[in-house]
C-alpha cells in the first residue's frame, strides 16, 4: 500500500469539534471478508502505462484474470493524521458575520435609492451578485436574496433580452447571456431567440475585431450560457461553436491572467462534467489573484473573504467526514481484496465536490460506500470471478438472505453478507428522511445492475460482440449510474414521493439519458484498456461491428456526437417546467450524472486515479485555501 508523499496539513492536534454525530461512525464487517482463494500477485500501474490484465493462480487453485490495478493511494494512518483548525467556533461566527453584511449588500443593490445602485447598471449588478454568491459555494446562505434579484431581472426581460441596466434601452449581449444562464437554471421560462439579435447579416454573432477584456468576457458568458441548451435550439448550437472558437483563440493571443484561467477552466471542465467545488476552489483562486492586483471591488472582496472562511470550515467537516469513510473501509476487510481498486477516497473527493451542505454528512458517506461495492463487483464480475461463480453471486442476490452464502464460494461470502448488511442498512436511513420503506427499490436496481454485468461477463466468456442497440441497452444499466445514486438521494433531506422518484429512477427518460451518457464516455475511456484485460465488447468495437469498414475514428465520432445530443436532452429533463417534480428534486441526481462524467474527463480516473484525479482531491479535499 503506498502513501501520498505530501505533509499533513497540519501537525498540532485537531482542534475543531466534530461535525459527525455517532451515527454516522463507520460499521465494521459483521465478518471480515474472507481472503481465502484471493490471488496474490498484483501489480502497480503508473498513469502511463497499458492496463492490461495478466492471470494469476489463486489460493483455491483456479487460473484467475486479474485487472492490474494500482494500489490505494491514501494509507489510512496518513488520512486518520488529518486535522484542520477550521472547526472551531471562531471561524463559524466570522462567517456568521460574513454572511450577515454580504446580506446587507443584497439588501442595498435592491433599495431604488440605495448608495450602490445605478440605473445603468442595476440589472448587472444584480446578476453578478447572484453568479459570484454560486460559484463561490456561499450560495446556500442566500436563497431568499438570490430569488428577490432574480425576480427583479425577470420583470425587465424582453424578447430582446436586457442591458446592463433598467434605464438602458439597447440590450447588449453581456448581461443578456449571463442572465439567460442564471434565469434558466432556476427555473424561469426563456426563449433562446433572444440572441438572434446579436447576428450580423451574415448570420454570425457581431463582435469586434478587437478582443477587449469586455468583449471576451461577454463571449465568455455567451458560452456559458451555451452549455444550457435544449436539443432543438440552433441559435444555441451555433452559439457554442462561435464562442468556443472565439474562446481558444483568445487564449492565444491575450496574456495569462486571471481571465485568461477562468477562460481555460470553463473549456476544460464545461458544465455537464465540472464539480461544483473545484470550481469554487478555481474561482476563489482567481479572485485571490485579482485581490493581489488590487482590481477587486468592495462587494467582490467581501464575498471573497466569507468564500475562503465557509471553504475551509468545510474542509475541516471534510476531512473528519474521510477519517469515518478510511476506517470503515480499513475495519470492513476490504484491503484485503487484491483484486480490486480501492477508491473509497476518490469517491468520497467526488461526492463532497457537488455537495457542499454540512448537514448532508449520511448522504455523503453512504454514497461512498455504496460506489465501493459498485467497485467490488465490477472488478469481481469483470475480471476475477468464474462465469459459474457469477451464476451463483446473482441467484444468491435475488434470493436476499443470508443463508444464500452456502452455495459461494469462500472469497464471495463476505462481500455478499457486507452488500447484504449495508443495502439494508441504508434502507434503513432512507425510511427516517422518507418515511417509507425503499429496500425493494435498491433491490430491484441491484437485481437489475448485476444482470447486466453477468450479461457482460457472458459475453467475455464468449468472445460475443452484440450489436451497438444491445450493448447500448444493457451499458445502460451496468454504467452503474442508477444504483449509485438511488439509495444515496433517498437519505437526502428531500422528500422523494413516488411520483417525483419515478421521474428520476428507472425507467425514466431522465435515468436512462444519464446512464446512456456514462456508458458512452467511460467505453470512450476506457475501450483500449478492456480490450487489453480481454473484454472486446464495447460502444466502439460494436458500433464497428455493425458499420463494415468505419474505423475507431468513425466510431469515436459518433458516439461523441451522441454524447452532445444526449446532454441537451439531458438539460431539457432536469429544466423543463414540471410543477409535480421541481429542480430541486432532480438536482442532485443530476450533480452526481456530472461528478461520474468529470472522472472520465482525460481518462478512467477511477482505475487511473494517480495523475488528475490525485491532484483534484489534494485540491478539493485535503488542502485549505490560504486565508
Amino acid at each position: 500500500m503506498s502513501v501520498i508523499s505530501i505533509v499533513p496539513l497540519a501537525s498540532k492536534p485537531c482542534l475543531y469539534k466534530s461535525f459527525i454525530s455517532s451515527t454516522h461512525e463507520p460499521k465494521a464487517l459483521r465478518r471480515p471478508i474472507s481472503t481465502v482463494g484471493l490471488c496474490r500477485r498484483a501489480k502497480s500501474v503508473t498513469a502511463s502505462m497499458s492496463m492490461s490484465s495478466s492471470t494469476a493462480l489463486s489460493d483455491d487453485g483456479v487460473q484467475r484474470r486479474i485487472g492490474n490495478h494500482h494500489s490505494n493511494l491514501w494509507d489510512d494512518n496518513f488520512i486518520q493524521s488529518l486535522s484542520s483548525p477550521y472547526g472551531a467556533s471562531s471561524y463559524a461566527e466570522r462567517a456568521e458575520r460574513l454572511i450577515g453584511e454580504v446580506k446587507e449588500i443584497f439588501n442595498r443593490i435592491s433599495m431604488a435609492n440605495g448608495e450602490l445602485v445605478s440605473h445603468v447598471d442595476d440589472l448587472l449588478q444584480h446578476l453578478s451578485m447572484v453568479d459570484n454568491v454560486e460559484r463561490l459555494g456561499i450560495d446556500r446562505h442566500f436563497q431568499t436574496e438570490i430569488k428577490v434579484s432574480l425576480d427583479y431581472v425577470y420583470s425587465y426581460w424582453s424578447e430582446k433580452g436586457i442591458g446592463p441596466g433598467r434605464d438602458i434601452v439597447c440590450a447588449d449581449l453581456n448581461t443578456t447571456a449571463l442572465g439567460f444562464r442564471l434565469l434558466r437554471l432556476h427555473g424561469y421560462t426563456m426563449f433562446p431567440d433572444v440572441f438572434e439579435q446579436f447576428k450580423d447579416q451574415m448570420g454570425r454573432i457581431a463582435c469586434s475585431t478587437n478582443q477587449t477584456e469586455r468583449q471576451i468576457s461577454s463571449i465568455l458568458n455567451l458560452f456559458r450560457a451555451s452549455l444550457i441548451a435544449f436539443p432543438w435550439e440552433k441559435v444555441m448550437e451555433e452559439a457554442e461553436i462561435f464562442s468556443t472558437a472565439y474562446l481558444k483563440e483568445a487564449l492565444q493571443t491575450i496574456p495569462v491572467s486571471s481571465l485568461s484561467r477562468e477562460i481555460q477552466y470553463v473549456l476544460d471542465y464545461r458544465w455537464h462534467s465540472d464539480l461544483p467545488r473545484l470550481e469554487t476552489r478555481t474561482y476563489i483562486d482567481i479572485l485571490r489573484e485579482n485581490a493581489t492586483n488590487e482590481t477587486l471591488d468592495m462587494k467582490t472582496e467581501k464575498l471573497l473573504e466569507l468564500a475562503k472562511v465557509e471553504f475551509n470550515i468545510f474542509n475541516s467537516l471534510q476531512q473528519n467526514e474521510l477519517k469515518c469513510v478510511s476506517r470503515w473501509w480499513k475495519e470492513s476487510g476490504s484491503p484485503d481484496l487484491t483484486f480490486i481498486r480501492h477508491r473509497q477516497v476518490e469517491f468520497y473527493t467526488l461526492v463532497s465536490g457537488i455537495d457542499m451542505e454540512p448537514k448532508r454528512s449520511t448522504f455523503r458517506i453512504n454514497f461512498v460506500k455504496i460506489c465501493h461495492f459498485v467497485t467490488i463487483l465490477d472488478d469481481m464480475y469483470d475480471t476475477f470471478g468464474t462465469i459459474d461463480e457469477l451464476r451463483l453471486f446473482t441467484a444468491a442476490v435475488k434470493r436476499w438472505d443470508k443463508s444464500a452464502t452456502e452455495c459461494l464460494p469462500e472469497y464471495m461470502k463476505g462481500v455478499y453478507i457486507d452488500l447484504y448488511e449495508t443495502v439494508n442498512e441504508l434502507a434503513r436511513e432512507a425510511y427516517k428522511s422518507q418515511g417509507r420503506d425503499t429496500l425493494n427499490y435498491a433491490r430491484q436496481a441491484l437485481e437489475d445492475y448485476l444482470g447486466s454485468y453477468l450479461k457482460e461477463a457472458e459475453w467475455i466468456s464468449t468472445g460475443y460482440i452484440p450489436t451497438f442497440e444491445e450493448y447500448l441497452v444493457n451499458g445502460k444499466v451496468s454504467s452503474a449510474h442508477r444504483i449509485a445514486t438511488l439509495q444515496p438521494i433517498l437519505m437526502l433531506d428531500v422528500p422523494f414521493p413516488p411520483h417525483v422518484l419515478q421521474e428520476i429512477d428507472f425507467p425514466s427518460k431522465f435515468n436512462d439519458l444519464a446512464g446512456s451518457i456514462l456508458r458512452l464516455r467511460g467505453d470512450t475511456r476506457c475501450y483500449q484498456n478492456d480490450r487489453a484485460r480481454g473484454e472486446e465488447a464495447s460502444c466502439i468495437s460494436c458500433y464497428m461491428k455493425d458499420n463494415p469498414g468505419s474505423t475507431e475514428e468513425d466510431a469515436l465520432n459518433h458516439i461523441n456526437g451522441m454524447i452532445e445530443k444526449q446532454i441537451k436532452e439531458l438539460n431539457w429533463e432536469l429544466l423543463k417546467p414540471d410543477k409535480n417534480v421541481p429542480i430541486s428534486s432532480k438536482k442532485h441526481a443530476f450533480n452526481i450524472s456530472r461528478g461520474l462524467h468529470h472522472f472520465y474527463k482525460y481518462r478512467d480516473g477511477y482505475t487511473v486515479a494517480n495523475s488528475e484525479t490525485r491532484n483534484l482531491v489534494i485540491k478539493t479535499v485535503l488542502e485549505p485555501v490560504p486565508m
